[in-house]
């Protein structure tokens, strides 16, 4: 891995990119090289050399600069002719070549790229966002860089996570952005026998960690989970030199980690060399000080993932590597989480965590990784393993009982052992303690809970959000739940559809949205739709355009539960437009969904009925526990949803611990269509 840095219409162009070099100088310790183009326009690169050590930016018809791991540089270099010194001159002398869309089409690796000829500048990434960059555009100048907080240090406001499924083209005389969309996963299914889809993902899996092999040391980040033992495995079968490499905390209040005693017991069977790394409460305690800095989040889930691997590079860099293999990736391609159980579509819901592995995951691994000098490298994300493994059967990944069924015969035939090869999941966080150790150091700290004592660490909010609000209960808890965790609600983004029937948005009293702007204090995005089906969409990316341009969020809020048709629409807009979509509340089981709202101060009243169970008398009530126990008994009889998923109610919310306010109803009326079917009428509120 290598750092990046650009800055386009800026007098002091040289100065800034000089600056933003030293801010991530341990990307890339193998030589530094600044090129000012000219008076406004310099870009700047430090290398972390694995394939040799060839200095860039590259100069031909164009100039080009790249954080690259391109495996297949050699077999390209030989079918087009090309003389190549190693993979980043091979990319660039095949973009020269054949024009850089072809080129993303052959090349097969982990990269960001940036390209400049005829006063355009071309910035793209591989389409899952291994490797980082971010962008500003503000007035006239254009920055970008390896990581944010280059761009934080010059005060820039708007700042943009370069979406892996897009090429951002930049005319530097007109400071004009535009996107070029890419081609993702495509969702089929694999007509074949179970025997060959095993022999072939095998074949598949071995591939994608044989090109990752670098030379000289390496090693693998190991929690004894079947995701790294399985890399461990076939690096072991391949008679490849590597280590593993555990951490967990210990602490005399604490029993054994999980991932100790799993780690140790495989490594000693199958004679796996292995380091295990011991942290106390102090050395976390020391270390959190500048992990949420390096990983510019205060994340709870983030920093926890953060610590283990700090410790585990800042090791593996004293022991010579230059390169950490990790088996993120494998929950997305064979369906590893609790919620892939409960989805209808588990491919869909594969898809899904695969878009949006970059923010959740990728841009955390690779800074903590990157601060001790090391390059991540992620086999289960290859793409053609990826392409294959998503149009694999859901029955062949996951049962009532265990998930990853596929991977896990498959390395019982590799001899793995069956109590090892079906051990339950356990989150880094749990099996190395680190959430348990965080937990104390919050409340030795007295801090109210672990969001706020990491908040005292990196006192920032972890992105801009806008909130795809409708007034109900669920999205005003989904954005509860983000602010929370540190992020900063921007701006709400209603739809107001002139369709009453819409399968997408929320339509009894939405003006009334504008009531809870005020209460709420914060602005407020109303957009009109016909609500037809489908080109609604067109008007929710307007709308969202319209939110990113004004208060420069970064990602949406949507108070999702389980409407898969709902989600994955949200989601093609927003990863059109390079916006982050954060679902909190997805595939939370229903009742308890209605208890924490009801429990967290909550008030809401139904506004809206259309199901078999509900009259007039259940307009305007308000969620109490007494009605979610009335809820089950309606879906154990007639199977309505408790949480009213497939639109059997609506809800309005009158207050909650966000507002400054409290909306209260002065005048109302109730219009039933049907003897189960109307609405409550909202005709005058105040604010108190």
């Amino acid at each position: 891995m290598c750092g990046i840095i650009g800055v386009f219409n800026d007098k002091n162009s040289f100065k800034i990119a000089k600056k933003g070099l030293e801010i991530v100088k341990n990307r890339g310790r193998d030589g530094k090289v600044i090129l000012q183009l000219n008076n406004k326009n310099t870009v700047a690169h430090c290398l972390h050399a694995v394939v040799g050590k060839l200095k860039q930016p590259l100069k031909g018809k164009g100039i080009f600069l790249a954080n690259c791991e391109i495996y297949n540089w050699k077999e390209l270099s030989e079918e087009y002719s090309i003389k190549a010194r190693n993979d980043a001159d091979l990319f660039f002398k095949l973009i020269e070549k054949e024009g850089l869309n072809k080129t993303l089409e052959l090349i097969d690796g982990d990269y960001v790229g940036c390209y400049i000829i005829n006063n355009k500048l071309y910035l793209f990434k591989d389409l899952f966002g291994v490797k980082p960059l971010w962008y500003n555009n503000e007035g006239k100048k254009f920055l970008f860089a390896s990581e944010k907080k280059v761009l934080e240090e010059f005060g820039c406001e708007s700042i943009n996570d370069l979406q892996p499924r897009a090429i951002l083209e930049y005319d530097i005389k007109k400071n004009k952005i535009t996107f070029i969309q890419r081609k993702f996963i495509k969702l089929e299914n694999l007509d074949k026998e179970y025997k060959i889809i095993k022999k072939e993902t095998l074949g598949l899996l071995v591939n994608a960690v044989a090109k990752r092999i670098p030379d000289g040391k390496f090693g693998v980040m190991f929690s004894g989970g079947i995701d790294s033992v399985f890399i461990a495995l076939i690096l072991k079968k391949l008679e490849i030199e590597f280590k593993c490499y555990t951490c967990v905390v210990e602490d005399e209040n604490f029993s054994k980690a999980e991932d100790l005693v799993y780690s140790e017991k495989i490594a000693k069977e199958y004679g796996f060399k292995l380091e295990i790394i011991k942290i106390s409460l102090e050395d976390m305690k020391k270390a959190l000080k500048i992990i949420p800095k390096i990983i510019e989040s205060n994340n709870v889930t983030k920093v926890n993932v953060a610590i283990p691997f700090y410790f585990i590079s800042k090791k593996a860099r004293k022991d010579g590597c230059k390169v950490l293999m990790s088996g993120l990736g494998s929950e997305e391609i064979f369906a590893g989480y609790e919620r892939h159980k409960r989805s209808v579509d588990i491919n869909k819901e594969c898809y899904s965590g695969l878009l949006w592995l970059y923010e959740r995951d990728l841009y955390r691994d690779d800074t903590i990784l990157m601060h001790n000098n090391i390059e991540l490298r992620v086999p289960f994300l290859d793409l053609p393993l990826v392409r294959y493994a998503m149009n694999i059967d859901q029955k062949y990944k996951i049962n009532e009982k265990d998930n990853k069924l596929l991977l896990r015969e498959i390395a019982l035939e590799l001899g793995l052992k069956k109590e090892y090869a079906y051990r339950k999941k356990r989150a880094a966080q749990y099996g190395g303690k680190f959430d348990k150790a965080l937990d104390r150091l919050t409340r030795l700290d007295g801090s109210i809970n672990k969001s706020a004592y990491l908040y005292k660490h990196y006192p920032r909010p972890n992105l801009k959000l806008g909130v795809l609000y409708s007034g109900g209960k669920d999205s005003n808890y989904s954005m509860y739940i983000m602010q929370k965790q540190n992020y900063e609600i921007t701006c709400l983004i209603s739809l107001k559809s002139l369709n009453k029937d819409s399968y997408m948005f929320h339509t009894p009293n939405i003006d009334l949205v504008k009531e809870q702007s005020k209460a709420l204090e914060i602005p407020l995005v109303l957009y009109e739709t016909k609500g037809e089906k489908e080109k609604e969409l067109e008007d929710m990316k307007n709308a969202l355009l319209k939110a990113k341009k004004e208060y420069g969020i970064q990602g949406v809020v949507t108070g999702a539960l389980y409407s898969v048709y709902q989600r994955d629409r949200i989601e093609k807009v927003c990863d059109s437009i390079g916006l982050k979509v954060f679902s909190p509340l997805w595939h939370k089981e229903q009742s308890q969904a209605l208890k924490e709202i009801i429990s967290n101060g909550f008030e809401v009243i139904i506004i809206r009925i259309a199901a078999d169970g509900f009259d007039k008398n259940w307009l305007g009530r308000k969620l109490d526990f007494k009605t979610v126990e009335e809820l089950e008994k309606l879906y154990l009889k007639n199977g309505l949803n408790v949480a009213f998923e497939g639109g059997e109610a609506e809800t309005f919310v009158l207050d909650c611990p966000m507002f400054k306010k409290k909306i209260i109803i002065e005048k109302s009326r109730i219009e039933m269509e049907s003897e189960n079917c109307g609405n409550l009428i909202i005709e005058e509120v105040r604010l108190e």
